[in-house]
């Protein structure tokens, strides 16, 4: 178990500090089941960690409260896990990389550490500027780990993924720029997101 521990710990360290080195390590070894498990792990660990910080909060503690953070969140993660990974395989297609579907999933659940690290710090924004300020970090550097996985993991060339990439921030941008920002600040935390309506 501490063994586990221990490599899942290097890895977090290892996609942090030297993500290029950590990427292009990653192959095709029919273990989709580790992923899975990764991804429903750290969306379990998000949603008792929002749970705890609710508790604390003084917040009362419904059945459907707990019925969302041990069920609901971690089966969302790997829902997104899935997902994230059709869109990865498109980005890989347009930018000449991998069309190999494991290497995808299996690096987009190598950064699925964060999942959790997003849910508590959306549910720390209370109020409209520290939404704004938590929501934009949390989208630069989830689209920097989206351009380490589609250049280093699927090996995709520089230039195209450089334009993806500045295509999705651009896509991100618009939704900052217009009223589409307040359904996604919504998503992330009602409370945040209604003070923006003030």
């Amino acid at each position: 178990m501490m063994n586990k521990i221990k490599k899942a710990l290097t890895c977090v360290k290892d996609v942090v500090v030297n993500p290029k080195r950590y990427f292009t390590k990653i192959v095709a070894d029919g273990n989709l089941e580790e992923s899975m498990l990764k991804a429903f792990i750290y969306g379990l660990a998000g949603g008792v960690l929002v749970l705890l910080l609710r508790l604390m909060g003084g917040a009362t503690i419904t059945i459907s409260s707990v019925f969302t953070a041990i069920i609901i969140v971690p089966v969302l993660a790997v829902a997104l896990l899935f997902v994230m990974g059709g869109l990865l395989m498109l980005v890989s297609e347009i930018t000449g990389g991998e069309r190999d579907w494991e290497i995808a999933i299996k690096g987009l659940a190598s950064v699925f550490f964060v999942y959790p690290v997003i849910l508590v710090l959306n549910s720390l924004a209370f109020n409209c500027a520290s939404m704004w300020v938590i929501s934009i970090l949390v989208d630069a550097y989830m689209l920097f780990l989206f351009y380490n996985i589609a250049l280093y993991c699927m090996r995709g060339k520089k230039p195209y993924v450089i334009v993806v990439i500045a295509i999705l921030g651009l896509f991100m941008a618009t939704v900052y720029a217009t009223d589409y920002r307040m359904g996604w600040f919504m998503l992330k935390n009602t409370t945040a997101g209604l003070s923006c309506l003030i």
